[in-house]
């Protein structure tokens, strides 16, 4: 514990003191008393599940919470209550004092923009000419790790990877060397290598800068070696506070004991069985077109060529940082993209059918993606969701909300969800609501696009033991694509690695894990390790 000169020091080193930050809404309250001291320079890290009061926290420092929301307590910043600050004077602060950096880069920049305006906006509004705003702009994208930043200028957010959208976004959040940087969850879409890189490089332009951070996560053994202290948020309040040797070594409360616990279970032991899925050299490529005809110049390889079979009851992980092709691979396989070689689904080649024979057999492979909110449709209900593929069978009205209702239960979310929209459900939940209406369909192949990186580990666990259980009981096969290796070691029983569109190894789990066949392997299993 602290002792009481250690907090006066910390009070009187602090440049942003929150006090008894309470935010509530008409029916509950959201966050409780939350209280701490921000040195210049220091890392605090606020760490829980989703819902828990983290990022709500944050955007109430901005004044960025929706009029609906009452807020009580103080947020001083250079002697001034930000929390009752007018809104005008709050937008000098914004960027120029504390600078936010989002979760998803895709949303959080403006997609008809190119990078040299996103990242040069803020500065035109403060008069600076065009040509000085350019070299500024190339010097932030230097200092945050992109190579050739002068060819970075012209482009779009959709034309650069993960990787490059979150290095842009941290270069826009740094154009006007604010005095704090809030990092909202900055790695979570990202793949386990470059969730390293990334957090190494704001703790280097934390350094080079003096800046003060709050990282936002809930995954604490992330924050383990890029924090000083540590707060740990559940359901609105703070459960336990501190400095991070002291939350990691002795955590004195089982919910921050059950955040730091890594242990997925393992991965289910099967018999042999036949194949319901096999690939016979599957590739990728995407023509470029170039010139006034738009005619191709050239592909470029997305996958190349590779031959794999999936058992009944089987789940295969691909695994691979980002851009390595996983993604590419699976949209072949659920033939939402044209893809060369055999793909035979119970011995019928999906490659050779029409869209028009392929259609019956949709049911047959379903696929989940990584965003369950962008992927679930905001104006329908749960109902409607989960529904919609069985309107399209000749199925009585009692049959289809009977296979609702079974639905529903198999990913273990009550029949009362029913009414809700997506908006009123967690991440965790809305996760479930997807694999439910690729479930009610009781398809033979459920290809899984990322469906746990975006929730807390909790959350992650309880999906894990679900798939586990729908595995066991229903002989589901599983393609699981993930970056998250952990996930995959508790999941599945054989692990294609992916790098760079080419196949680096695919053998059996425990296998991989105990003798990785190479480097690039033994480099995502030790990220996975943290």
């Amino acid at each position: 514990m602290h002792s009481i000169q250690d907090v006066n020091k910390t009070q009187q080193n602090s440049i942003l003191s929150v006090q008894q930050l309470s935010i509530h809404n008409e029916a509950q309250s959201l966050v409780q008393k939350l209280s701490f001291e921000l040195a210049a320079g220091e890392t605090l890290a606020i760490v829980g599940e989703s819902g828990s009061g983290k990022s709500i926290s944050s955007l109430a420092v901005l004044g960025l919470l929706p009029k609906n929301l009452q807020l009580s307590g103080q947020a001083q910043l250079n002697g001034q209550n930000l929390l009752t600050m007018p809104q005008p004077q709050l937008r000098c602060i914004r960027g120029d004092k504390i600078a936010m950096i989002f979760q998803e880069p895709m949303t959080a920049l403006n997609p008809l923009h190119r990078v040299e305006k996103i990242i040069g906006e803020s500065l035109l509004l403060r008069g600076w000419s065009k040509a000085k705003t350019r070299e500024r702009v190339i010097e932030l994208l230097h200092d945050v790790g992109i190579p050739e930043p002068e060819q970075k200028l012209k482009r779009y957010p959709h034309e650069l990877s993960g990787g490059q959208r979150q290095r842009v976004m941290i270069a826009m959040a740094l154009a006007l060397d604010p005095d704090i940087l809030i990092a909202d969850e900055p790695t979570t879409a990202l793949d386990v290598t470059l969730q390293a890189q990334i957090l190494k490089l704001l703790k280097s332009l934390q350094q080079s800068r003096k800046m003060a951070m709050i990282l936002i996560s809930h995954d604490l053994n992330l924050v383990r070696q890029y924090a000083d202290q540590v707060i740990v948020m559940h359901q609105g309040q703070v459960v336990e506070q501190g400095a991070v040797e002291q939350i990691f070594n002795a955590p004195a409360q089982n919910y921050t004991k059950d955040l730091l616990n890594h242990d997925f279970g393992e991965a289910l032991r099967l018999d042999p069985q036949p194949a319901v899925l096999e690939l016979s050299d599957v590739g990728v490529k995407f023509p470029i077109k170039q010139g006034l005809l738009n005619r191709v110049k050239d592909y470029f390889v997305a996958v190349e060529p590779l031959s794999m079979a999936l058992q009944q009851g089987q789940s295969i992980g691909i695994v691979g940082e980002s851009g390595s092709g996983k993604s590419s691979l699976a949209l072949a396989v659920a033939r939402l993209i044209d893809a060369d070689g055999q793909i035979l689904l119970q011995g019928q080649d999906l490659n050779r059918l029409s869209e028009k024979q392929l259609r019956p057999l949709r049911s047959d492979f379903q696929i989940v993606f990584q965003d369950p909110f962008s992927s679930l449709n905001p104006r329908l209900n749960v109902e409607q969701t989960i529904g919609e593929g069985l309107s399209l069978k000749q199925m009585s009205k009692a049959e289809i909300q009977q296979r609702i209702d079974e639905a529903l239960q198999k990913v273990e979310l009550p029949v009362s969800f029913k009414s809700r929209y997506p908006h009123e459900l967690s991440g965790g939940q809305r996760q479930r609501i997807a694999l439910a209406r690729a479930l009610v369909l009781q398809p033979k192949v459920l290809i899984l696009d990322e469906p746990t990186s975006a929730l807390d580990r909790t959350t992650q666990r309880a999906i894990v033991r679900l798939l586990r259980r729908l595995q066991q009981e229903y002989q589901m096969s599983y393609l699981f694509i993930s970056h998250d290796l952990q996930v995959v070691k508790a999941l599945c029983q054989k692990v294609l690695v992916l790098h760079h569109a080419k196949v680096m190894e695919f053998q059996e789990t425990a296998q991989l894990f105990a003798q990785p066949q190479t480097d690039y392997t033994r480099k995502l299993i030790e990220a996975s390790q943290y």
